[in-house]
């Protein structure tokens, strides 16, 4: 039997019970929002080893890694800031560190922008973003120290 005939012979509902799936499975729906709505992290308190490989990227000035939903950057100055990774805005895990305007933290979820010290840089959905949470760092040696107040 040639396979046009095999496929023939299956008809259309075994044709659709043998693709549907696969079409679930590859399809792309842009109305998903990356990231999570959780709750910020409270109790905050850890430390970091600058010479293992989890802080590999705190070597450079801008750098930034995430730790118990923290971002923890190497600012353009070479300082070290800490801030939630938990968005004011809606609760998304999608705050960052770039290094637009010298250096802020984002949210490509709904595009909220903070300064290093918290303060929103700009509206979203027409009112004003609520503070970013940040936190204290602690440099001793080669452990950085983040914590809450």
């Amino acid at each position: 039997m040639e396979r046009k005939q095999f496929l023939r012979s299956l008809g259309a509902g075994a044709a659709f019970a043998l693709t549907f799936p696969c079409l679930q499975g590859c399809s792309n729906d842009d109305s998903e929002t990356p990231g999570n709505i959780v709750e910020e992290p409270t109790g905050v308190d850890f430390t970091i080893d600058l010479t293992s490989s989890e802080a590999s990227k705190l070597q450079d000035n801008g750098g930034f890694i995430l730790k118990n939903l923290v971002v923890v950057v190497k600012n353009l100055e070479g300082e070290f800031v800490a801030a939630s990774q938990v968005c004011s805005h809606e609760a998304y895990d999608q705050v960052r560190f770039v290094s637009n305007d010298g250096g802020i933290f984002y949210c490509d979820v709904h595009g909220s922008r903070f300064a290093q010290n918290g303060t929103p840089l700009n509206q979203v959905d027409g009112n004003p973003a609520k503070q970013l949470k940040v936190y204290n760092t602690e440099l001793t040696g080669d452990m950085l120290r983040v914590f809450e107040s």
